[in-house]
């Protein structure tokens, strides 16, 4: 039966292989409320340590990494998507005031090549270190005349937990709070299908290409990992009045900011208050694009965004430095007034 499954393009052997290479990396991706290793057929974590709580709220979310998998393959570079994948989860979880506790993936790909998957691996392991979440279990699904050999996709889920006394959101922000923006490390990991159609198809660029602009190639500032803030933003939520926060994924700051917004306030963003980062000016100028299809569609130098109390914005800057984040006021929260209740306004023009 084993011959004629690998006949049929599923490889039982590389599978195992596979797990055994990537034991060690999930090794360093561990908890105390961790239970066994891989390999069973659930992962296991004590929910004793929830006793701690008054009343502990469960948080979850799932995501993948889109189409940004197109340049690891390409480049047949695979060590550093798996944090783009953990970025794009954990860092929903934060904003409501969760900590991230466990994370599980799922590898789906046409052939299984174990050191591949070893180094997707890693590279998922490496970002839950960075976390602080566990790396509790997973699949890796071979998937023939589905998937072509090198291609592969990658998705997870993962579970945080936050005291309903603390959970951070809409209900908390009021007038005169303070948007505090937080540095992106480049793209990220959304907008892939336009940037990539841009520069690589539109525009014809090769991912080897030297861009000056950029100091290093276009592949490598394409697969520039996602980064990773949920430490950072956990250590304002518990040492400032943070009232809410945004992770800036699809649909850009605007729309992001709005869904943490109450009906009672507006926000005004100044985009003088940061200079817009090479690569998205790049993108602009490749595919003619104009501000606001832009501004919708990539994060444009923000990753992540705080709404604090405005006495609280510098103790708030200063904590997100020493997890070097680089964060800065990038508006004001205040009563709508002419503004559309509940929305988001982008004034002024980025910094040369």
């Amino acid at each position: 039966m084993t011959d004629a499954y690998a006949e049929a393009g599923v490889s039982i052997e590389a599978g195992d292989r596979a797990v055994e290479l990537m034991k060690e990396w999930v090794e360093k991706a561990r908890r105390p409320e961790m239970l066994g290793g891989i390999g069973g057929f659930a992962g296991l974590f004590d929910a004793s340590a929830l006793k701690s709580y008054q009343h502990p709220l469960l948080a979850t979310s799932a995501d993948g990494v889109g189409t940004k998998v197109a340049i690891a393959q390409a480049l047949d570079k695979h060590d550093t998507i798996g944090f783009d994948l953990v970025g794009m989860l954990v860092d929903d979880l934060v904003v409501c005031g969760a900590e991230p506790l466990f994370l599980t993936d799922y590898i789906a790909t046409g052939k299984v090549v174990p050191e591949r998957i070893a180094a997707i691996v890693s590279g998922i392991a490496e970002a839950c270190v960075v976390a602080g979440c566990a790396l509790i279990g997973g699949e890796t699904a071979e998937h023939p005349g589905l998937l072509g050999p090198d291609e592969y996709d990658v998705a997870g889920s993962t579970t945080g937990v936050v005291e309903h006394d603390k959970l951070l959101g809409s209900h908390l922000v009021q007038p005169g709070d303070a948007v505090i923006a937080m540095a992106s490390s480049g793209l990220h990991s959304n907008g892939y299908s336009l940037v990539r159609h841009v520069l690589l198809n539109q525009a014809g660029w090769s991912l080897d290409r030297q861009v000056d602009e950029l100091g290093r190639t276009l592949g490598e500032e394409l697969l520039e990992p996602t980064r990773v803030y949920a430490k950072a933003c956990l250590a304002i939520a518990a040492q400032t009045r943070t009232h809410a926060m945004s992770h800036i994924t699809g649909g850009g700051l605007a729309a992001n900011l709005e869904r943490v917004l109450p009906e009672t306030v507006a926000v005004t963003i100044d985009r003088g208050t940061w200079t817009l980062p090479p690569v998205f000016e790049l993108v602009r100028a490749a595919g003619e694009i104009d501000r606001q299809d832009l501004e919708s569609t990539l994060n444009c130098g923000v990753g992540m965004v705080a709404l604090v109390d405005a006495d609280d914005a510098k103790k708030a800057i200063s904590a997100l430095a020493k997890h070097d984040v680089v964060a800065w006021v990038a508006g004001v929260v205040h009563e709508p007034g002419v503004s559309r209740p509940g929305s988001v306004t982008l004034v002024g023009d980025h910094r040369a």
